[in-house]
Formats: C-alpha cells, structure tokens, sequence
C-alpha cells in the first residue's frame, strides 16, 4: 500500500535513521546471485560502509576492497577463505573477520542475509595486522555493561589494538536502558536485531525496531532504551584503538 509519503526515516547532520520501507537494493562488484542494501557510506559522511547482503540460494560474494566483518541475519552459509581448507559453514549469529586482501567467498546455501561492515585499515606501529577470526556471537562470553546485568554486551572480535574497531552486540531486557546520554568523538553504525525501543539521536527522539538501521556521527549525543515485553538487541559498530591524529 502507498504510504503517501510517510516514513519514520530521518537524515539529519549527525545522524541517519534509515526504516526497511525506504530500503534501495543495488548491485555491487563481487556479489552474483543477490542485492546488496548500502545503509551508510562515506558518501553520508562517515568513514566506513555498512549493508546488507541479500542472496539467493547460490549466491556469492566475494572479497571486497578492504577489510570486512560478515554477521550472518539469516539462512546458511558457506565461506571459504586460505587459511584453512576447509569451508566454514555460518548461519544466524555466525560470524567471520577478513582482513584486507585476505581472499574469500561466502556462497549461500538457501536464501541469506548477511550484515557487512567494510572498513579502510589503519595499521598502528608495532603491532601486527589483524588475522582472519571466526565464530558464533551465541558462543561468546557476556558482560554487563556497568555492571547493569539488564545490559548484556558480547564482543565479536579480540580486545587487541591490532583491530581498528569493535563490533558488539548489545542486548536489553525490557525496561532498560543506557545509563546516561553519550557524546563521544567516535561514530557507531546500528543494525536492530529483535525488539526495540526509543533511540535519541541529536535532539530527536524516534521509535526504533527490529530491521532498523541508525548511523550516527562523531559527538552526536545518542541515548536507547527498551520498550516491550521481549529484550531488545542490535549489533554495533565503532571505529577504536586509534588517536584522532591519525
């Protein structure tokens, strides 16, 4: 049905709110058998891209032009890459870590989505590039974030300054909510994965859930609390581990 205009999307200077009815799916080099929906790019200001990935059973992508973290939304997956020879097999909460010019394909096996965080590198002196890392977010330790155990925090790759940038997921029980608004020079890029809640981004405050995607920029002050009767839960991303200068 023709909404007339309505969405509940928002593009603003620091911030972008972006709801699956304004979704536009492209092509990208790389990827046959499926369609890939760019949520944010460096074309909106930031300094990383993130989508997601659509692919048909048989689909395939293939390795990009810099480093990439792959979350699995939905379906099943292959991914092969030369550190093993093996093929790893991903489905939902499956995860992987390709570093720059770490040749990969990532073949579905039915229908998939997948969520893809690409990202110039920005190596640090004296420290050893990153390494390829797998895994399954379901598997990964949880801690509560300030000691609140209502905000539980896993963390998909190693607490190393050889990543420059994290990627968690954050999970709210019903009724909790961050304890105070932050502002920070970091931006974050957020994909809603189940419930939802109120974001504050800037000086507005938007109903957000699950298929939701929210980019937010350096010092945009940002807030989020749960609403629901089922915890909330998204994956986050944030550039880290470098100074400002570099």
């Amino acid at each position: 049905m023709h909404n007339l205009g309505h969405t509940r999307s928002s593009n603003k200077r620091d911030h972008l709110l972006l709801t699956p009815d304004t979704f536009v799916r492209t092509p990208l080099p790389g990827l046959t058998g499926g369609l890939a929906i760019v949520h944010v790019a460096p074309q909106a200001g930031a300094a990383f891209t993130q989508m997601t990935v659509e692919l048909d059973a048989g689909g395939e992508l293939t390795e990009g032009p810099t480093q990439r973290l792959l979350y699995v939304l939905e379906g099943e997956l292959t991914l092969k890459e030369p550190s093993s020879k093996k093929l790893h097999r991903l489905t939902a909460g499956g995860y992987a870590y390709l570093p720059t010019e770490h040749p990969h394909t990532l073949t579905a096996k039915k229908a998939s989505r997948v969520a893809v965080i690409e990202k110039p590198f920005l190596p640090l002196e004296g420290e050893r590039n990153p390494e390829f890392v797998i895994g399954r977010e379901q598997d990964l330790p949880s801690t509560a974030l300030n000691g609140d155990k209502d905000l539980q925090v896993r963390a998909l790759l190693p607490a190393s300054l050889a990543f420059d940038f994290a990627c968690n997921t954050m999970t709210y029980a019903p009724g909790a909510a961050l304890s105070q608004v932050e502002i920070h020079y970091m931006e974050h890029g957020l994909l809603m994965l189940e419930g939802g809640g109120i974001y504050r981004l800037g000086d507005s405050w938007y109903p957000t859930t699950a298929g939701d995607f929210i980019w937010m920029g350096p010092y945009c002050p940002q807030w989020f609390g749960a609403i629901g009767k089922k915890p909330a839960k998204y994956l986050i991303y944030k550039d880290f581990n470098r100074h400002t200068l570099a």
